[in-house]
């Protein structure tokens, strides 16, 4: 009992507060899993991959959110470009929650 409660205790808000299933499900939708997965590359790089990337910058969040919300050119691991789909919710806390799963990898 101590240890459930200690280990709620030491995880983070935004961990707390994902919603995995829902996170999925929006990544699934918007057919990212077709170039990213969870721990291995494909024609984007894995979750894991991204998270590293990201971690402990302060402007996370933001970049993040300006790359599967705005078109731009990605380069791909084979070196190719193309342009990023946009995801199709402009619904705030969607985005945030797969951000938030995304950096949880």
């Amino acid at each position: 009992m101590i240890l459930v409660g200690l280990t709620a205790a030491l995880a983070t808000p935004a961990a707390m507060a994902v919603d995995a299933d829902a996170a999925k499900a929006t990544a699934k939708r918007n057919d990212c899993f077709k170039c990213h997965a969870v721990d291995k590359t494909k024609k984007g790089p894995s979750y894991k991959k991204i998270s590293a990337k990201y971690k402990d910058k302060a402007d996370a969040e933001q970049k993040m959110i300006e790359q599967i919300t705005k078109e731009h050119k990605v380069k791909l691991e084979d070196g190719t470009e193309e342009t990023h789909k946009v995801i199709d919710t402009t619904d705030k806390a969607e985005i945030k929650n797969l951000i938030d799963w995304i950096r949880a990898q």
